[in-house]
């Protein structure tokens, strides 16, 4: 059959077994090449997936309890301003802020954790003892002692986050970096 394959190509019998090695060489160095490349293509393609793929499984998407104190500390009627850390997760660069947050006690005495943070703009609300209200510096939104909105441009209320007392101590749950 090599021979038959030799003269319908043109080529002698004796150069045949040269023209077999040849092709096969030829074949095996393809193979080689081809999955060496794929090989390379896979381990340039593992980072870019891993980068694309991040916000899906990234871990600081999600708040954290935070130690606000005894509850002793938060036996006022008025609001208590507290300052809490929030961890940000950014990457591989983690960095550490502090916010303030108003703890208050709601009609049936649980507390709640009201947001510093205007829900219009995102300016520092502060707690006016006089009037007995929230007020928004930027745009003078104001909200009552409970955290709703009272008068202004801010959409909606002060945003509550969740609290719990754990062993005479109040925990908050920090708001989402």
């Amino acid at each position: 059959m090599a021979t038959q394959r030799a003269t319908l190509i043109g080529v002698s019998e004796g150069e045949s077994g040269k023209l077999a090695a040849l092709v096969g060489r030829r074949s095996f160095l393809a193979m080689l090449f081809s999955t060496v490349g794929a090989a390379f293509a896979a381990i340039c393609a593992l980072p870019f997936a891993r980068y694309i793929s991040y916000p899906l499984y990234a871990a600081g998407s999600h708040g954290r309890w935070v130690d606000a104190g005894p509850v002793s500390d938060f036996t006022s009627t008025e609001p208590v301003r507290k300052l809490i850390n929030i961890e940000h997760l950014d990457g591989w660069q983690q960095t550490v802020s502090q916010q303030a947050v108003y703890v208050t006690r709601d009609a049936g005495g649980s507390f709640v954790a009201l947001s510093s943070v205007c829900p219009h703009l995102g300016c520092s609300v502060a707690w006016q003892p006089n009037s007995k209200t929230f007020v928004c510096p930027c745009h003078g939104g104001c909200f009552a002692p409970n955290g709703s909105r009272i008068s202004g441009p801010p959409p909606r209320g002060m945003s509550a986050l969740a609290t719990k007392i754990d062993g005479g101590r109040l925990s908050i749950l920090s708001p989402s970096a």
